[in-house]
């Protein structure tokens, strides 16, 4: 059985606790977000560093490594976003098929060290992004092609909430 895309709107974990990770999205301080980006991507690294990273818990979820790639292209993702909604006028944000990205870029056989230091490298990045973003401009918006609007705040507490959930994701396989 193939892995079944996830078309869910997550956006709900703006307004309430994930009953699944537990985060808080919506309560995270703006402050706060570089430093749990950080940590984040530090988590991930005996995640990868296990002979089990790359071997599904079963036939239609993500290894640790899919995941792990998974959460390194969100870096890049969000990274690109942010800047948007800081240098451009309410941006609609393009649509990312992350199921599709999953096939295409072969998250399955990329090497997990590689993969590490690439999430570190993009969460560095897009946690200094965000570190960097003035007051003032914490407010800008953006939105999906779906019609959900964010503010750069909210953009950042969606952000970790989807980083934060995957690594609980594969915690315990």
């Amino acid at each position: 059985m193939a892995i079944v895309p996830d078309t869910s709107d997550w956006t709900w974990v703006l307004e309430r606790p994930c009953g699944a990770c537990g985060l808080r999205a919506g309560a995270v301080a703006f402050d706060e977000l570089p430093g749990l980006i950080r940590g984040n991507a530090a988590a991930w690294l005996p995640v990868l560093g296990r002979a089990d990273a790359a071997v599904r818990p079963n036939d239609h979820t993500w290894s640790p490594l899919e995941y792990a790639a998974h959460v390194r292209d969100c870096c890049r993702l969000f990274d690109e976003r942010l800047s948007r909604a800081l240098h451009e006028n309410d941006p609609q944000l393009a649509d990312w098929d992350q199921d599709a990205t999953a096939i295409a870029a072969r998250y399955d056989l990329q090497d997990p060290e590689t993969v590490g230091r690439e999430l570190e490298a993009a969460a560095a990045s897009v946690a200094e992004a965000f570190a960097a973003v003035p007051v003032g401009a914490q407010g800008r918006t953006a939105r999906r092609s779906d019609g959900a609007s964010f503010t750069v705040t909210t953009l950042g507490q969606y952000f970790l909430h989807d980083i934060v959930h995957h690594l609980h994701d594969v915690a315990g396989d």
